[in-house]
């Protein structure tokens, strides 16, 4: 069996050493390149000759698999820079490992989209050469798993998002959906927030739009944007059927038609 081709993002120096000589001392891993940042890890992706020199020669190789801590340095984290690579490369494996338990972290693994191909796990329970492997050829084999604590985690500001809505939001994009909510156009409150471009706004409402998840539901700008004054108003998340049907989680885990 070949070793595991890994692309490593730790943004502690001395821990990314010693888990990397670990990790290569077990015979099935190699990392093929280490960094502290999600935009150091990108800008290696997206380089085919840096990749294809790592490969001595046998051709373009793709990492089998991404091993990321959560807090990085720079300015995304890891989930951020995971969903950045499977765009470019999709559903290339992913194993997360986070010590910190911070509420914006589980937001953006639910916003990200990774619901194959990976492994989200606790540093303090699972940060072992032997307890990372099983983790790294499981999400290379297609198999997903998340620590329980973890899943328990993102339920909780699951639950508590949908409760306040605009938690899911920046506090630049709390302000536009209120005024969008009130019915003012992208240039009244690209005026009232002191913007020359309203084309700002068009950009901080998509971002809202892909928050409540509304830009997979509907393509059309008018109607996400009336979908999401109505969730302003409603003060908590709602999902809409094919048919137009209002949704909403009854009990925290299953959408049920609204009451009217």
């Amino acid at each position: 069996m070949n070793p595991l081709a890994i692309l490593f993002v730790e943004d502690n120096a001395k821990l990314r050493s010693a888990l990397q000589s670990g990790l290569e001392a077990t015979c099935e891993a190699r990392i093929i390149f280490a960094c502290e940042s999600g935009e150091a890890a990108l800008e290696w992706l997206m380089d085919r000759e840096k990749r294809e020199a790592v490969q001595s020669g046998k051709g373009e190789t793709l990492p089998d698999v991404l091993l990321l801590d959560v807090q990085l340095a720079g300015k995304m984290n890891g989930i951020q820079a995971a969903t950045a690579a499977r765009r470019e490369f999709p559903r290339i494996p992913v194993v997360f490992y986070s010590i910190q338990d911070d509420d914006a972290f589980y937001r953006d693994f639910r916003r990200s989209g990774i619901l194959s191909h990976y492994a989200y796990v606790r540093k303090s329970n699972y940060l072992l050469p032997a307890m990372l492997l099983p983790l790294l050829r499981d999400a290379v084999a297609g198999r997903s798993f998340i620590d329980p604590e973890i899943e328990a985690r993102v339920q909780e500001v699951r639950r508590k998002d949908e409760n306040d809505p605009l938690a899911l939001l920046e506090p630049n994009e709390q302000a536009v959906a209120r005024m969008l909510a009130q019915g003012l156009t992208n240039e009244q409150i690209a005026a009232r927030m002191g913007f020359r471009d309203k084309r700002t706004i068009s950009r901080t409402n998509g971002q809202i739009y892909a928050a409540w998840g509304l830009a997979a539901d509907s393509t059309d700008e008018k109607v996400a944007r009336t979908r999401a004054a109505l969730i302003v108003a409603a003060g908590r998340l709602l999902a809409w059927d094919d048919d137009g049907t209002p949704k909403i989680q009854e009990d925290g885990t299953q959408w049920a038609p609204e009451k009217t």
